[in-house]
């Protein structure tokens, strides 16, 4: 969520994550057991099941129950076998969304999206309707307290490859997926913690939301959120600062 309000939007997405902690940690175990299927246990050698395991850390997951989800991906013991599915959609006023899934069940979860879509005034669009609207990318932000210089000059010394700055100050740090750990680690040896990072689907272009239609999106995309099939939701809306700190 780029544009005026980033900090703004960074702090309402943070709080609302705050409140569905059992949630994030059933999406993160199957992050890892799926990474771990599919690259194999050795962290070192699979970069995404090393980022799933960061994320775990960083939400306080007990080290045993990673040992656990590395292991069932692995094939070390049994488990579920889900699926990823990305499903594409649109939400009030145009607005891009995406929902990428993990699933043993895809006639459920289909439906389950399709419902929160239609429900909150969306509608769920084909493959590549709006992927082509967002890129993948390594993204750390920062508050407007933060010394945007000596952030961006320790990262680009460590492959980052540009900066995005916005009206209240705020920046993003961004960089390819595959330098995201060495930006990190160059960050945090400079002693710099971003309020928020991860490899994520970046839109290329925001949408400024009316305060109507942004209730609208917001209540969409928690809507597919709490699914329990849904894994990340994506979207390019941009919303009114007041309308987040009023939430």
């Amino acid at each position: 969520m780029a544009g005026h309000s980033k900090w703004a939007n960074i702090q309402y997405r943070k709080g609302a994550q705050d409140k569905k902690r059992a949630k994030i940690f059933t999406r993160l175990i199957r992050e890892i057991t799926v990474a771990a299927r599919m690259g194999g246990g050795d962290q070192d050698a699979n970069p995404r099941l090393r980022l799933a395991i960061d994320k775990a850390l960083s939400n306080n997951m007990p080290k045993d129950n990673i040992e656990r989800a590395v292991k069932r991906g692995s094939g070390e013991t049994d488990g579920e076998n889900f699926e990823e599915i990305r499903y594409e959609g649109y939400g009030p006023n145009g607005v891009a969304i995406m929902v990428d899934t993990m699933t043993d069940n895809r006639n459920r979860t289909v439906g389950e999206v399709r419902h929160a879509f239609s429900k909150h005034g969306g509608n769920l669009g084909a493959d590549g309707s709006v992927g082509y609207l967002f890129d993948r990318k390594g993204v750390f932000s920062f508050g407007p307290d933060v010394d945007d210089e000596a952030v961006l000059e320790l990262a680009l010394e460590a492959g980052a490859e540009d900066v995005a700055e916005y009206d209240d100050g705020s920046f993003d740090v961004l960089c390819a997926p595959d330098d995201y750990a060495a930006v990190k680690q160059a960050l945090a040896a400079g002693e710099f913690e971003a309020a928020e990072s991860d490899v994520t689907m970046r839109p290329a272009t925001t949408v400024e939301l009316s305060e109507e239609d942004a209730e609208s999106c917001l209540k969409l995309l928690d809507a597919l959120e709490d699914l329990d099939d849904v894994q990340n939701v994506y979207s390019n809306a941009e919303f009114p600062e007041a309308l987040l700190a009023a939430g």
